[in-house]
């Protein structure tokens, strides 16, 4: 396994990948109520199967490597193949790390190359002295919520409003350089 800075994407490389998503029996069921000027947002564990699966598109791989083009991105790499990927920008209007993108053949799941992934986007973070990390996932992707909390990440914001799915909600987390 090897982990270093990613180039320009040529073609796809997630189709030979496996299966692009997640399976849960977990969820962070979220619930927020208005009343009298407060807001409150609440966040409970729920038993609730959940199945998310995409395709990454030519659409996608063109967006990403506008993002990678930075010089901000790492890749997973087995005997010279790209396996998985981290695509990261530096935001310098707020001197925040963002990653934008995290993604690993099905077949390196749950083998340490995500960890390896977060901590060079972290090194890279404190070379640009950032004073963040942001990222953001759903609520319904409880296996990536649990990881980005052994990484050492918390839970800085919802959004109700951001998927055009109503049963996910976006979950913004953060981690303190």
């Amino acid at each position: 396994m090897e982990i270093r800075k990613l180039e320009k994407l040529t073609g796809n490389p997630t189709g030979n990948w496996g299966h692009n998503g997640y399976e849960t029996d977990r969820i962070l069921s979220v619930s927020f109520v208005e009343f009298a000027g407060s807001f409150e947002f609440v966040l409970k564990e729920k038993q609730i199967s959940y199945t998310k699966i995409w395709e990454t598109d030519s659409d996608d791989i063109e967006e990403l490597n506008q993002i990678i083009e930075e010089g901000h991105s790492f890749g997973f790499f087995e005997n010279d193949e790209l396996m998985g990927w981290i695509i990261c920008e530096h935001r310098t209007w707020n001197n925040s790390f963002y990653i934008e993108n995290i993604l690993i053949s099905e077949k390196f799941r749950r083998n340490g190359a995500g960890a390896q992934l977060i901590k060079s986007a972290v090194r890279e973070a404190r070379n640009l002295n950032c004073r963040v990390i942001e990222l953001e996932t759903q609520n319904t992707n409880f296996p990536a919520i649990q990881f980005y909390r052994r990484m050492g990440f918390s839970i800085t914001g919802l959004n109700t409003r951001l998927y055009e799915n109503p049963e996910e909600t976006a979950v913004f987390m953060t981690l303190d350089l």
